[in-house]
């Protein structure tokens, strides 16, 4: 396992996240205040997700044929100029814009992800997963942390510019210090020449061959039982966190009278347990137990994470809060590394881009949902968000129970699979 490369790429992603963690628990309570119904906060949420859905492919696509840092030094300039617009944004069109740019430049995951495929093999990918989610978790210890400070103190204005400038920075760094871990890449002039020869019968079916390589993408994501099980997994356990989350944000300010500087406590909280698990713990604890039993615990965490939560006592926000917080850390903490880990255990190596890149279109699909539906039910009765995140909890155990009686391997497809 190559260290030092995935110490850079981790880097990289961190500010990224920092850069997200500022930015995010402060969006509902901020389109409120532009005047947004629960409905429009779902849009707002939602529009972010749905170009995560359209660019993430793209991204991981890409990334296979011109390499993992083109990628990545696009999508974070773009991240950086997106943050600059949200700055500017007294309007809810023009909050909607700098949501939509920034989720176009954070679609790089798919890009982080298969990086971390080039650098690993079978026995270190779940705990470089997990590096990865742990790059999430320290995010969110200090982004929103930085966020609510500089809400509370400067307005929403500095903190578009304070992640502007972060993002910026990280740009800088990539340049210099991120090196390109796909050895099958081709340079970006050579795909232009490349490009220049085709005659002009292949500029006339360019739409359909897009259609065509789409298909063969979702093909091979769903190339196997157990991937499509976990796509599965990945949809509807996505849907039942974002669906509380922006929910819980809103029940917290209404129904406990929290400060924006208190969120961000609490996501700081979320945080500081998720590097435990995800940056010390996950990779001893898949050694010993297995990626397959680590899936059912997290998704019996997450659903004492989910569903109790509108259940905890005004007064007991900071005491018995914390406690069903905790296994709400703990349960996403496990589920989400361990599934991309998996999917890429049984995908085909020669499009782990493309696979990590559907499979976060997968995941944006469920994130695109999950503000309306969080929304939609919290105007209903604040407590409906979290019938439905605990009740796609169970079903995600029970899926998740079905995918110890396949084998992890990686599968080598008889033929190259097509372009």
């Amino acid at each position: 396992m190559k260290k030092s490369p995935l110490v850079i790429l981790f880097l990289t992603v961190l500010l990224d996240l920092i850069g997200f963690g500022i930015v995010l628990p402060l969006l509902p309570t901020y389109a409120k205040q532009l005047g947004a119904t629960p409905t429009m906060i779902g849009l707002i949420a939602a529009i972010y997700s749905s170009m995560q859905f359209i660019f993430s492919p793209i991204w991981g696509k890409l990334s296979d044929k011109i390499g993992r840092r083109p990628v990545m030094l696009s999508s974070i300039l773009l991240a950086a100029a997106s943050y600059t617009f949200f700055s500017q944004a007294v309007s809810i069109p023009l909050l909607i814009l700098a949501r939509a740019l920034s989720g176009i430049g954070s679609a790089n995951i798919s890009a982080a992800q298969a990086s971390i495929t080039d650098l690993t093999d079978a026995k270190t990918r779940s705990g470089a997963m997990g590096m990865l989610g742990a790059a999430f978790g320290i995010g969110f210890i200090i982004g929103p942390l930085i966020g609510g400070v500089l809400m509370t103190n400067y307005g929403i204005s500095m903190v578009g510019i304070f992640a502007a400038a972060l993002n910026s920075i990280n740009f800088l760094l990539a340049v210099f210090f991120l090196p390109e871990s796909n050895p099958h890449a081709v340079s970006i002039k050579s795909l232009l020449d490349r490009n220049k020869t085709s005659d002009q019968s292949d500029k006339n079916t360019s739409l359909s061959q897009k259609v065509a390589a789409y298909a063969e993408t979702v093909r091979s994501a769903f190339s196997s039982r157990p991937v499509a099980l976990l796509m599965i997994i990945n949809y509807i356990y996505s849907l039942a966190i974002v669906n509380m989350q922006v929910s819980a944000i809103l029940l917290w300010s209404e129904f406990y009278h929290t400060t924006e500087q208190q969120v961000g406590y609490l996501f700081a909280y979320v945080g500081f347990i998720s590097v435990i698990v995800q940056g010390g713990m996950l990779p001893k604890l898949t050694r010993k137990l297995g990626e397959h039993k680590l899936m059912v615990f997290g998704h019996v965490a997450s659903f004492i994470g989910v569903f109790f939560i509108p259940f905890v006592p005004q007064n007991a926000l900071f005491t018995l809060g914390l406690v069903i917080l905790l296994f709400f850390s703990i349960g996403t903490s496990l589920v989400n590394p361990l599934n991309i880990s998996m999917i890429s255990l049984y995908s085909y190596r020669q499009k782990q881009g493309q696979i990590m890149g559907f499979a976060q279109s997968v995941n944006a699909l469920a994130r695109i949902m999950g503000p309306f539906s969080g929304s939609i039910l919290y105007g209903i009765d604040h407590r409906y968000p979290y019938y439905l995140a605990g009740a796609l909890t169970v079903i995600g155990t029970f899926i998740s129970m079905t995918l110890s009686k396949y084998d992890m391997a990686v599968p080598e497809p008889t033929t190259a699979p097509a372009e």
